[in-house]
């Protein structure tokens, strides 16, 4: 496919491993996905935005690199990275092409979340033992034959933001499960060898659904009843692929669980910074917008006439803002990072929906500054920008997490303690 222009000069890290005070292990995959990035995705970017196609390619070079096992235990051949690891590469990653580090999320936490997260919580030895033996299944393929495990969210109501079970149900039949259900906005949809999906299991048929029976389950792409619908036409994020999914009456055999039954409830209600995953691609988008901006006014970008814009004292303050809003959201969102773990503190939480809240709306605001910044030019398409500011746009919507439902749990959890109403 045809491919864009480069700078070859290699990029600064986000995160300077020093200043930051980052781990050996986080340096290395950082590095690895930023020289992937800027090296590989960002030329192919615009190709894939045009045509609303998955990014094929940047999945290859990912699983060379070693990279779709990022979160897989070392014990089964991966590299352990925990979530502030990972989180840093796949920043590193939307800096350069925003939809490959999203859709590289779906696929990285069926890893997380059924590696080191799971290994956190509490089961009994057999149970354990189980989730080892199955797991390792799902790790084989993705290092072997890069397989790649989609994680398909939403269902159009509630449940993904976790007030209601999920309407995609799973019923025990010989020898595994029967699933029926649609996840609508599902990325990877019709590329993934394998959808990571959370149904409801239905222990009766007169029990109502309830989000303690959830089960995650991989479904092979290729199972009779897995069906891809609809067109894939959208404002930013067009290389995710986020199509509608339908299943209808399909069987998944034992072993497809990636988490053990009525695991996924307790992890959502200890771990909850495992839904901070989206964040890391918006944050990068961020990054981007910034690095543009320098660049454009430095007269450095590639296959432009070097014209300096640098002297205005208006772009000087316009770059200025950008850098301050750009520091302010790395520090935030990296402070939440850090602090992940299972039954984190109250005030732990609220900085996670105040670095979500953040990084998602302010990607879009620093590309939107970057645009006023630099003039018409900017918004060409044979330029990167405009794709930047239609991606970042899409981060404030995404559940579970989406801005409006962080500001809602900022102010109600600021004002009410737990159990606490106006009468008490």
């Amino acid at each position: 496919m045809k491919t864009d222009p480069v700078d070859d000069r290699p990029d600064a890290p986000m995160f300077e491993a020093g200043a930051w005070g980052l781990s050996t292990q986080e340096s290395e995959l950082s590095t690895v996905a930023r020289e992937l990035g800027q090296s590989r995705f960002a030329g192919r970017a615009a190709g894939y935005d045009r045509d609303a196609s998955f990014p094929t390619e940047n999945y290859r070079d990912m699983h060379k690199a070693g990279l779709l096992g990022i979160c897989i235990p070392q014990s089964d051949g991966g590299h352990g990275a925990p979530l502030r690891c990972y989180a840093l590469a796949a920043a590193e990653i939307g800096r350069y092409c925003g939809a490959t580090a999203l859709t590289w999320n779906m696929h990285v936490s069926s890893c997380l979340w059924s590696g080191a997260l799971t290994d956190d919580l509490d089961m009994d030895d057999a149970t354990r033992a189980q989730h080892h033996q199955n797991r390792s299944i799902h790790y084989r393929r993705i290092l072997d034959d890069g397989a790649i495990y989609a994680q398909p969210f939403s269902e159009g109501g509630a449940a993904a933001s976790g007030a209601v079970a999920f309407g995609t149900t799973a019923r025990r039949v010989e020898g595994g499960w029967q699933v029926n259900g649609k996840k609508i906005f599902a990325s990877l949809a019709g590329n993934a060898d394998y959808y990571g999906a959370l149904c409801t299991e239905l222990l009766n048929d007169d029990d109502r659904p309830s989000r303690r029976n959830t089960l995650y389950l991989a479904i092979p792409a290729a199972a009779d009843g897995v069906r891809v619908t609809g067109d894939w036409d959208p404002m930013g994020m067009r290389a995710t692929v986020s199509r509608t999914l339908l299943f209808e009456d399909v069987f998944v055999p034992d072993g497809s669980e990636l988490m053990p039954r009525g695991i996924y409830y307790q992890a959502a209600s200890q771990w909850p910074h495992m839904f901070l995953t989206l964040s890391p691609a918006y944050l990068g988008l961020a990054q981007g917008a910034y690095d543009f901006t320098v660049r454009y006014l430095r007269g450095e970008l590639p296959d432009m006439p070097p014209t300096k814009r640098r002297m205005y004292p208006t772009k000087q303050l316009a770059v200025a803002q950008m850098r301050v809003m750009l520091e302010q959201t790395k520090s935030v969102w990296f402070q939440a990072m850090s602090e992940a773990r299972r039954s984190p503190t109250k005030d732990q939480v609220m900085r996670a929906y105040v670095a979500q809240y953040t990084v998602m709306e302010n990607a879009n605001e620093l590309a939107q500054l970057a645009i006023r910044t630099c003039g018409g030019q900017s918004m060409l398409k044979a330029l990167p920008l405009e794709r930047i500011y239609r991606d970042s746009r899409c981060g404030s919507l995404m559940l579970p997490w989406t801005a409006e439902l962080c500001l809602d749990k900022l102010g109600r959890d600021t004002l009410y303690e737990a159990g606490e109403t106006d009468e008490s």
